[in-house]
């Protein structure tokens, strides 16, 4: 499942996608200083969530403790509502792995996923205030749609840009929401190995 993602568009770059689809972002803890880069669990990284009318973009870590001490960085969606602590995961794509084409080699391919019909993805997650880590998110996933399906038996959430506010301040039903995604919807390309 999804363990890396990018993302390299700056506050400015965020804050006008937002607007052009109606939605004005606050910022509690200040302007974030965005650098491109891949995204690793545990890393910290911008979220939004919609908290009193508001939507606010924070900077959080991705995943939390499970009580085993693994990271939580996946969730299964399938058939839950999620009534609380939903968060939009910004993203320029995500990456995939499989077992390597050429069998001498150690390292496994690396997929990315982009959306090119529009200039950001949106993963639906979940936050968690977590004791060890203070507040975390995580990523939802769900059946895998055509393009993903040849490369992993899941996929993360993604959500058309129209249903971003939807998601965030719950007026959508998460089971209307997230689903896997038609065919053609992603584009997938070889990315270099890390």
């Amino acid at each position: 499942m999804c363990n890396l993602y990018t993302q390299t568009k700056s506050i400015d770059e965020i804050a006008r996608l937002f607007r052009d689809i109606g939605i004005q972002l606050t910022f509690p803890g200040g302007l974030p200083n965005l650098q491109p880069r891949d995204v690793a669990i545990t890393d910290s990284a911008p979220i939004v969530r919609a908290v009193d009318g508001s939507f606010q973009l924070i900077v959080r870590r991705w995943s939390w403790p499970a009580p085993g001490g693994k990271p939580v960085y996946n969730f299964r969606s399938d058939g839950r509502e999620f009534g609380s602590g939903r968060c939009l995961i910004l993203t320029d794509g995500f990456y995939e792995f499989t077992k390597p084409a050429d069998s001498t080699q150690k390292r496994k391919d690396r997929w990315l996923f982009t959306r090119p019909s529009e200039p950001m993805l949106g993963i639906a997650g979940l936050t968690r205030d977590v004791p060890e880590v203070g507040e975390a998110f995580t990523m939802l996933t769900t059946e895998p749609g055509p393009d993903v399906a040849p490369f992993h038996s899941r996929q993360v959430a993604v959500l058309p840009a129209a249903a971003w506010g939807d998601w965030l301040d719950y007026r959508g039903s998460a089971r209307e929401l997230l689903g896997p995604l038609p065919a053609g919807t992603l584009q997938v390309q070889p990315a270099p190995r890390a």
